[in-house]
């Protein structure tokens, strides 16, 4: 259907993962996507797989996230969509025990990257009076575990923050909606799990209704559909993607 015909979209972490389904399932349905991704080599992977355009960046560093301002600015004049889709966890392990540089990183990667990136892309967002960002959050935000708590905290914030910027930023036309998928098929699901094994992801997948993880498709589909203009009137809304675990 062609649902993002004409529009430009920017998906950080898009090197891999959810990110990756996104930028395809984008790209098939008219977009103009922005792989940015830490690792290059991943984005240049998958930008060239739709004529996409790769860039590197830190989502943690300001002037990271200015250079890839700069970059793509220079290779497109407007920018329609943001979507903040990297993110990283610690392992599993007692709250007290997370070192302050890990605590850092995480809250570096999940929190003020939707800082740095809303510093960077809003103000060209309220010139053009219209513009969607959407966050990629977690059920771990909504419904957290023990042992991964300033995890859990970083997606809580990060849902809180959009619902925030869902109300100041509606008079200017910009939505702000979030997608909270439950543990998937992608890189970090050993880290979230703390061990990749059959006995592990039988005990996790115990407390998901429809009994399997969610795939980066499934991801991708929600996030078509909240950036796409069938979704107009919602902002400010958090999609659990998650089959019934916060329940």
């Amino acid at each position: 259907m062609m649902q993002l015909k004409e529009k430009t979209a920017i998906i950080t972490g898009g090197g891999s993962g959810f990110g990756a389904s996104m930028a395809e399932v984008f790209a098939k349905n008219g977009a103009k996507v922005i792989v940015a991704d830490l690792n290059l080599d991943n984005a240049n992977k998958v930008a060239a797989q739709m004529r996409g355009f790769p860039v590197q960046v830190d989502v943690g560093n300001a002037d990271s996230v200015e250079q890839m301002k700069v970059a793509i600015f220079k290779e497109y004049q407007k920018v329609d969509i943001l979507v903040n889709n990297a993110g990283t966890t610690h392992l599993p392990a007692p709250m007290e025990t997370i070192e302050e540089a890990e605590f850092d990183r995480v809250f570096n990667v999940n929190c003020k990257s939707v800082y740095l990136t809303a510093k960077q892309f809003v103000p060209h967002f309220k010139e053009n009076k219209s513009g969607v960002i959407l966050n990629i959050a977690s059920t771990a935000g909504v419904s957290p575990r023990p042992n991964l708590n300033w995890y859990n905290s970083s997606k809580g914030w990060m849902i809180l923050a959009s619902k925030t910027m869902a109300v100041e930023l509606a008079p200017f036309g910009i939505r702000v909606n979030v997608v909270n998928p439950v543990a998937g098929e992608t890189p970090l699901l050993k880290s979230f799990l703390g061990e990749d094994t059959p006995e592990m992801r039988g005990k996790f997948l115990s407390t998901i209704p429809l009994g399997r993880f969610s795939m980066p498709e499934d991801i991708a589909s929600a996030a078509l559909f909240l950036c796409s203009d069938a979704a107009s009137m919602i902002t400010g809304a958090n999609l659990e993607v998650d089959g019934g675990r916060t329940i």
